[in-house]
């Protein structure tokens, strides 16, 4: 099983090399796509770093959204996930998703927990994701953390990808596509 994985980067130099290693370190066979809309932080030296394993789009973007639909567009994998710039995987998480996609293979959709961190990696707290529906999402629930949100391609296909004119829950919104194509989710509860 393949995994696209997807960073959008704009500034973020800081955190942007533990990102990327997290990924590039994984077990598994990875896709990795940066979208930079422009950084002048020091960021694209970073990327640039990484030669070849890493694919880019360069240029400017009409947000959040736009970015992750273009990395999306760009992606070949089985299996697509999404971090930001500032957050990183754990050692085996991807190992872990491909085994749980294997196990579950009706299954289109898997997301779990993950930790807040401070800028020093310091955990503040352990986040767990809700489980999703569209009734508990309507009521301010079913909240999933997007950084621990894999899905088939032939999910993300099936969806208009990332609605550009949200600027505030574009994941959220994501996942009621999901939910409303009818679309199997299920939640992993690996600490």
């Amino acid at each position: 099983m393949r995994f696209s994985i997807v960073t959008i980067s704009f500034n973020q130099g800081q955190y942007l090399e533990q990102a990327i290693r997290s990924v590039l370190s994984q077990s598994e066979d990875v896709e990795y796509i940066i979208v930079d809309p422009g950084s002048n932080d020091g960021s694209r030296d970073i990327i640039n770093r990484y030669g070849s394993r890493i694919k880019v789009i360069y240029g400017p973007d009409r947000g959040p959204a736009d970015g992750l639909n273009k990395g999306f567009m760009l992606a070949t994998g089985d299996v697509f996930g999404y971090i930001n710039a500032d957050d990183f995987y754990l050692s085996g998480c991807l190992a872990r998703v491909n085994k749980a996609f294997q196990t579950y293979a009706d299954v289109d959709i898997i997301y779990g927990h993950g930790y807040i961190c401070d800028g020093q990696n310091k955990m503040i707290r352990h986040f767990r994701s809700d489980t999703f529906s569209l009734s508990s999402y309507s009521f301010g629930a079913g909240i999933v953390m997007q950084q621990s949100t894999f899905f088939r391609r032939g999910a993300w296909l099936r969806t208009s990808g990332f609605n550009i004119h949200n600027r505030t829950s574009w994941d959220g919104e994501l996942m009621v596509d999901f939910a409303r194509a009818g679309l199997k989710m299920r939640s992993l509860n690996i600490n």
